[in-house]
């Protein structure tokens, strides 16, 4: 692709031609920096169409990824050299550099944008490029605070995106450490929100910028606590439970309905955007059901016995069901996570000290049959349960 034959003309004129530690620049008059110049953006174009060629004729992932990366770095490496060279008085000669750099920048977008899956993410950005590109994000996102607020009527919302802008480009002057993964999800986030078109989405809770972040998996945990306590307060606004559940799968059904682009996502080392709302729904739904058993099945407090309550006392409480319970117990005794003479032995020695919100007595006999008829709405609850503890522990 853009491999070292290629930038042949570009690196010498870099790492020589305009090295001032190698050449005397004062020598070039300014009609020659005129049709260096004017090489430049020749050598642009005859690069793009380079690369559009030999990406596209490939058809193998590896060789892709291969030369994606290989031009990528190399592209980098020459911007780099640029950056670093020492500012000049001479108009002409800025002009030059200014050229050069625009040129290697808009090399360096083409692959970033076509090819990011192909990328090695986790790479650390040069720390030359990545004070030139945190100063254009800076000025990039205070630009665009002024269209958020013209656009987006939230102003809760707009803060905490900026939020998230301004502390990655505080970040940089703090001498952070960062990788192209968190560089360039920067840039396309920036990109879309300079082309928001603020619209009125009508039946809809999500607005277009909740559209938009969503699509870019923002996990950002302000964000995530802040969609869920909206949610909730309209939610909440009915009286009716029923009407609050109806109205919590409608929306539950407008987030799964929403694109979400593959690969990306704001924080890595958080939960995604979509398992993380997925599990908030799962669990408010979950609760809302039972609201609703109750009130049709009311506990008959007053028939308890003093016998009774103490052995309602001894028993654990789960919100999950028997059926989901059964299938915990059944895992964590074939993992060998808890031990016994047989699986039998677990559900017996277990089972007893269990409850549910339905069911205050449990058969351990009928908990291990059911171990083995899972339903896949179950699975899906065990696993999204699973998911939280592994989320809270790591906050630990």
């Amino acid at each position: 692709m853009c491999g070292r034959y290629t930038l042949e003309w570009l690196d010498s004129l870099i790492t020589v031609s305009l090295n001032p530690a190698k050449t005397d620049l004062n020598t070039l008059s300014d009609e020659e920096i005129r049709s260096i110049i004017s090489k430049i953006f020749e050598e642009k174009e005859r690069l793009l169409t380079i690369l559009k060629h030999q990406l596209f004729s490939l058809t193998k992932e590896k060789q892709i990824a291969f030369l994606v990366n290989q031009s990528h770095s190399s592209l980098i490496i020459l911007l780099d050299q640029v950056l670093k060279y020492p500012k000049t008085k001479r108009a002409s000669l800025n002009e030059l550099y200014n050229t050069l750099i625009s040129s290697l920048e808009e090399l360096l977008s083409f692959v970033e944008v076509r090819f990011f899956t192909y990328l090695s993410l986790k790479e650390r950005v040069p720390v030359t490029y990545l004070a030139v590109a945190g100063k254009e994000l800076k000025q990039r996102a205070d630009k665009l605070k002024v269209q958020l607020l013209g656009k987006v009527s939230d102003r809760e919302l707009v803060d905490i995106v900026l939020s998230s802008l301004y502390a990655f480009t505080n970040r940089l002057k703090q001498d952070f450490p960062v990788t192209f993964q968190e560089l360039l999800y920067l840039k396309d986030l920036l990109k879309e929100l300079e082309l928001l078109e603020a619209t009125q989405r009508k039946n809809c809770v999500f607005t277009t910028l909740d559209e938009l972040l969503i699509l870019l998996n923002f996990n950002s945990k302000p964000y995530m606590r802040y969609l869920t306590n909206r949610l909730a307060e309209k939610i909440n606004a009915n009286e009716n439970t029923s009407d609050k559940l109806e109205r919590l799968l409608f929306y539950y059904k407008q987030f799964n309905q929403m694109h979400r682009k593959p690969g990306v996502i704001l924080n890595p080392q958080y939960g995604d955007l979509k398992t993380e709302l997925g599990n908030w729904f799962t669990q408010e739904m979950f609760y809302l059901e039972k609201q609703m058993h109750h009130s049709i099945i009311p506990l008959k407090a007053s028939a308890v016995t003093e016998v009774g309550k103490d052995k309602e006392k001894q028993k654990v409480l789960s919100i999950l069901s028997v059926d989901q319970m059964a299938l915990v117990l059944r895992a964590a005794d074939e993992l060998r996570i808890i031990t016994a003479r047989s699986l039998n032995s677990v559900f017996k020695s277990i089972v007893p000290h269990l409850s549910t919100p339905y069911q205050e007595n449990i058969s351990y006999d009928s908990m291990r049959s059911k171990s083995y008829s899972a339903e896949r709405r179950d699975k899906e609850i065990v696993i999204q349960t699973l998911q939280q503890m592994i989320n809270k522990i790591k906050e630990y």
